[in-house]
């Protein structure tokens, strides 16, 4: 009888070194793989901050004495244009108004006219200080006394650069601001148009994810000192000694706790792999149908 026990024992302890081995290669498999996931995503973001779309700035050809602009004017016209394109309506943002404003006092302030400026900032680098996380950003840009909203309105459409931006099907929030100021010595005035699309419009990350997979890596790398220690006293303790089956147990125990914390680990990281797959399709399908 006692052989038997002895060897159902042998069996348990053979058969939790076992589990352990496959448990190593899952942790090497899976967790081995994390930073490049994480660096994925980064790179990703990355990319569709790059996406920006900036024509030439475009001067009046004729200049107008009774010249006036409003920012509800030319959001109005640009829907007008949209609709008549068969693009859905274009939603004001107010985040986007406080960038393209600050655009716009910028260039009479420092006296330039150009989507970089003199700081070496564009249209991202002031939908980022907004707080405007996009997946693609466009600006346009004007000078000059244009009769009104609709003439300016009309006069970014008939520039091509200008008009890809206005009829763009991916943007789906613009902001807008326009200001009369003194440019090189004559009054006049300046339009800013930001069209994004922003990041939201994705399907988003859940990134308390990846903090549950870093959690649960510190778990299971504790777990894994502590087998190794279980392991070491079950090889040094006599099967026959009284506490031997007590440490099996302890082991085994431990073991199946282990993969348990593993394979919810495993779930965890391709949740967050189809997350980031999801999002990635989302961009690449972005930038995709309107290359810069």
């Amino acid at each position: 009888m006692k052989k038997v026990v002895i060897l159902i024992l042998l069996l348990i302890v053979v058969g939790a070194v076992l589990g352990r081995g496959q448990i190593e290669d899952f942790y090497q498999r899976f967790f081995g793989t994390l930073p490049k996931i994480e660096k994925a995503v980064e790179d990703k973001i990355q990319e569709v901050k790059k996406e920006v779309n900036a024509p030439p700035p475009l001067q009046a050809k004729d200049e107008s004495p009774q010249a006036f602009l409003t920012t509800e004017g030319v959001i109005k016209f640009t829907n007008i244009q949209r609709e008549k394109n068969g693009l859905p309506l274009i939603a004001e943002n107010s985040l986007l108004d406080g960038s393209a404003q600050k655009k716009v006092q910028d260039m009479f302030a420092k006296q330039y006219f150009e989507h970089i400026s003199p700081q070496g900032l564009d249209v991202s680098d002031l939908a980022e200080d907004a707080g405007y996380k996009f997946i693609e950003i466009g600006e346009n840009l004007a000078l000059g006394n244009f009769l009104n909203d609709e003439a300016l309105v009309q006069a970014w459409m008939d520039s091509p650069g200008h008009r890809e931006n206005i009829l763009n099907s991916n943007y789906r929030e613009i902001g807008v601001a326009v200001l009369k100021g003194t440019y090189q010595g004559k009054t006049t005035w300046m339009a800013v148009q930001h069209f994004g699309r922003p990041l939201s419009d994705c399907p988003q990350i859940d990134t308390t994810l990846k903090q549950q997979i870093e959690n649960n890596k510190v778990l299971l790398d504790r777990m894994i000192t502590e087998l190794d220690a279980k392991k070491k006293e079950l090889e040094q303790t006599n099967r026959k000694d009284s506490e031997y089956n007590q440490k099996v147990n302890e082991y085994n125990k431990l073991a199946e706790e282990y993969n348990k914390l593993a394979q919810e680990t495993k779930q965890l990281l391709e949740d967050y792999n189809n997350q980031i797959n999801n999002f990635n399709k989302c961009v690449l399908y972005s930038l995709a149908e309107h290359p810069a």
